[in-house]
């Protein structure tokens, strides 16, 4: 532990001091030789605002600012991830896109002018030579009021209520619930219990609420209410009774997919004939059925019928939209 100790005293010192320190005075304090001061002067460098002044023709060093910031100061890497988050989250118009923006701004705020000057030369490249892929999907608009609104609930552990236009209803439908999950990604979705019932929570799209605020009832979320467990009961957003659910897939395609989640409670069985059997108990078989799609033919159904007969309705539907052949 001895490296680790003269490091670390070191830094203090170099801290501690208002004039700095020449090699031959970090010597001293480390007890080492000249060349052993410059070794961890160099290290130290590289994770400090080390300051050199001349005084009298000696270089001098000290660290300029308090440690702790030091430690807790974001590096151009993590700002330039925060910025590409902020700017996917635009594009998309995912409702977290202004809060992701506004962090961005309040972290960039926070650095003084030699932090920005330090960081600038790394920053710029990595923010101009990198992207979020975007694939295709909704392009939807919700207000960020929305959002606070039932995270609002959320803090206050109260209901949240608000108009609900359904998919192909003509009006808009007035709704309180209990706010017990959000589901962020291209489409964000309140899942809300009603008060004093025993069915299961229902996803409700930001998009499609209207009127939001926060109830006058109290509500929250059941100490033993776990949101991660409530997902993996369907293989997307949509519920509906769970099946075991038993896919085969091709020798072809088996190294791509045991490095694919298609569940996260899957379990993985090699077959003699070199294929690769997925099972997992989940609802969601429409879903299901569309991402087999783009598994080219190299995933086959096992189990059960339901998905068979589903990704049979899937499959007439797409063959309508290549019209008459």
């Amino acid at each position: 532990m001895a490296k680790l100790d003269r490091l670390l005293t070191l830094v203090n010192a170099l801290h501690d001091t208002s004039d700095g320190l020449t090699l031959d005075e970090m010597a001293e304090v480390i007890g080492a030789d000249r060349r052993t001061a410059e070794r961890l002067r160099d290290v130290i460098r590289l994770h400090f605002d080390l300051e050199e002044v001349i005084d009298d023709r000696r270089k001098r060093f000290r660290i300029t600012g308090s440690l702790r910031r030091v430690f807790t100061r974001p590096t151009a890497a993590e700002i330039a991830a925060l910025h590409q988050a902020a700017s996917a989250a635009k594009l998309t118009g995912t409702v977290q896109a202004s809060l992701l923006q506004s962090l961005e701004e309040k972290v960039k705020g926070a650095l003084d002018i030699h932090e920005k000057r330090r960081l600038d030369p790394d920053l710029e490249p990595l923010a101009r030579l990198q992207r979020h892929h975007i694939p295709a999907g909704p392009a939807l608009s919700v207000s960020h009021e929305v959002l606070a609104q039932v995270q609002g609930a959320m803090m206050a552990g109260s209901c949240v209520e608000f108009d609900y236009m359904r998919d192909g209803a003509t009006e808009a439908r007035w709704r309180r619930v209990i706010p017990v999950g959000l589901i962020h990604g291209a489409v964000t979705y309140l899942i809300g219990q009603l008060p004093g019932s025993e069915h299961e929570p229902v996803p409700y799209r930001l998009d499609r609420m209207s009127k939001v605020h926060i109830s006058n009832q109290s509500g929250c979320a059941s100490e033993d209410w776990d949101l991660d467990a409530w997902l993996a009961r369907s293989f997307g957003i949509w519920r509906e009774d769970g099946h075991d659910i038993v896919l085969s897939v091709a020798p072809t395609a088996v190294e791509r997919a045991r490095a694919w989640r298609f569940h996260p409670e899957q379990v993985l069985e090699d077959q003699q004939d070199g294929s690769l059997l997925v099972r997992f108990h989940s609802g969601g078989l429409r879903e299901l059925a569309e991402h087999l799609f783009t598994w080219g033919g190299e995933v086959a159904i096992i189990a059960p019928d339901d998905l068979r007969q589903v990704m049979q309705e899937r499959l007439e539907a797409a063959q309508a939209a290549l019209g008459e052949v």
